[in-house]
């Protein structure tokens, strides 16, 4: 069994209590994998002040010399990614294919970040006033808290540690109690690096303990944080007592549209992709399949025998194309809703039990016969469980988009550029994909939702990261 410890300041340290977590493999929830440090709130507070303590040598040091700490913390990624991938699969359950291709994609986030060392800068506007330079320059933030979600666990964390670095801030980590050995991986590589100490400290334990006290310091300047919706806005509720910045993405009901001049094929590929990869358990998989009336019949039966023949299993066999469920708990919410589904009215066409029992391994489930009021279709379920819901034509396909709470993705397959354009500008969605899975995000580019999805302030990924993590200051300099 792995133990992991803290890092606080300079130091790699054990919960002062001697307080531990535990976790298991979700393919063989008996198998113990890791011990890691249950965090007190004195240790978050030394943390803190930590990010505090190193926050002026990190600041000034030039963005370029920071971006050179990503570009080596993204070469160690390189080096380390088949043992780092094998430890995600164990620790989160999505394939190792999954796996190796989210290690190199946060690779990727620090080449691109360790980038923005050298372009980061301000603007020199004209002046109403002679002999004056006016002027702008970015400056960081300060004392960042990171707070991310299993599901993704070095991914979401390297995309919003790698900017909040490079722009000048110092960072306290906390990652999700399921994934500790993962993102202790990548602030391992980080220190590696030469990342001086307390620029990332890293504490784990239960989000009650170390989240709040986190998100209540006034010495916080900065909270980033993707998980659920009910979780979220209380962090917002509470850092912005002390006028702290907040960023939250907060998950999805996402929608795929598929219209009857669809191709059926490329279809039935997309929905599965996006319904069923990484388990569902994905802040962008889909959930609801709308589908025209025309072409739902054909698609119905060829994505449920797709679905049937699915290989689900241990994420290290070569073979498995979809993982366990992460936990017990979110198996019994899969399942929970599955019995709401058939409460409702609506038809478990395939799937909805559990491979073996004492396993996590779910069926890939579909339902039909599905209307937008109901649970299933309103409601993040976070498993591989999808809902179709079928309409009449593209406008009443992107009013059932526009129904659930939440504006995260949404996708459209068509061979109609027209009807794809209209889909794009009306669903109320940060994500729109056209003949495209849901998941998948490019990390050049802005992400971020819509309506409960998010708090509607920051953008997260590319060069729309720094508006969250700078300020501007404006500088009039009178030289005549």
């Amino acid at each position: 069994m792995i133990s992991i410890r803290n890092r606080i300041g300079s130091n790699w340290v054990n919960a002062a209590s001697g307080e531990t977590g535990q976790t298991r493999n979700p393919a063989d929830p008996a198998e113990l994998l890791a011990e890691y440090p249950r965090a007190s709130r004195a240790e978050v507070r030394a943390a803190i002040a930590a990010a505090r303590e190193a926050l002026p040598g990190w600041s000034t040091m030039p963005p370029p010399a920071r971006g050179a700490i990503l570009d080596k913390a993204s070469q160690l990624l390189t080096a380390r990614a088949d043992e780092i991938a094998q430890a995600l699969t164990r620790e989160e359950g999505k394939t190792l294919a999954e796996a190796k291709g989210e290690v190199l994609r946060a690779r990727d986030i620090f080449r691109y970040f360790a980038g923005e060392g050298w372009r980061l800068g301000g603007s020199v506007l004209p002046s109403n006033v002679e002999g004056e330079l006016l002027y702008t320059r970015r400056e960081p933030l300060g004392v960042i808290a990171v707070i991310t979600p299993w599901n993704f666990p070095i991914a979401i964390p390297a995309w919003k540690i790698a900017p909040a670095l490079v722009y000048g801030n110092t960072v306290v980590f906390k990652p999700a109690e399921y994934t500790p050995h993962t993102a202790f991986l990548l602030v391992e590589a980080l220190v590696d690096a030469g990342l001086p100490p307390g620029v990332i400290n890293f504490v784990t334990g239960p989000g009650a303990n170390i989240g709040d006290e986190l998100v209540s310091s006034p010495e916080v300047n900065g909270v980033t944080f993707t998980g659920s919706h009910a979780v979220g806005t209380t962090i917002y509720a509470k850092a912005s007592r002390n006028l702290a910045r907040v960023q939250l993405e907060m998950g999805g009901k996402n929608p795929l549209v598929v219209l009857d001049d669809a191709p059926l094929d490329m279809a039935v590929k997309i929905a599965l992709t996006g319904g069923f990869g990484l388990t569902g358990q994905a802040c962008t998989a889909t959930s609801r399949l709308i589908v025209q009336a025309g072409i739902a019949p054909s698609f119905t039966e060829a994505l449920a025998q797709a679905a049937r023949v699915l290989k689900v299993g241990d994420g290290l066999d070569a073979q498995t194309q979809m993982g366990p469920v992460v936990s017990q708990s979110q198996l019994d919410t899969d399942l929970e809703y599955i019995q709401i589904g058939q409460q409702e009215g609506a038809t478990l066409l395939i799937g909805g039990k559990v491979i073996r029992p004492t396993s996590r391994f779910l069926e890939p489930t579909i339902f039909t016969g599905v209307e937008s009021t109901m649970r299933i279709a309103r409601e993040e379920i976070f498993g591989p469980v999808i809902s179709i819901i079928q309409v009449a034509n593209l406008d009443e396909a992107i009013e059932a988009a526009n129904t659930a709470s939440f504006g995260l993705a949404a996708g459209v397959v068509t061979n109609d550029l027209k009807k794809a354009l209209a889909f794009a500008n009306r669903v109320e969605a940060g994500v729109v994909k056209v003949n495209e899975p849901t998941t998948g995000l490019a990390l050049q580019a802005p992400f971020g939702g819509f309506k409960q999805s998010s708090a509607n302030t920051f953008k997260e990924q590319g060069q729309a990261a720094i508006e969250f993590y700078t300020r501007t200051k404006t500088i009039y300099l009178g030289h005549g």
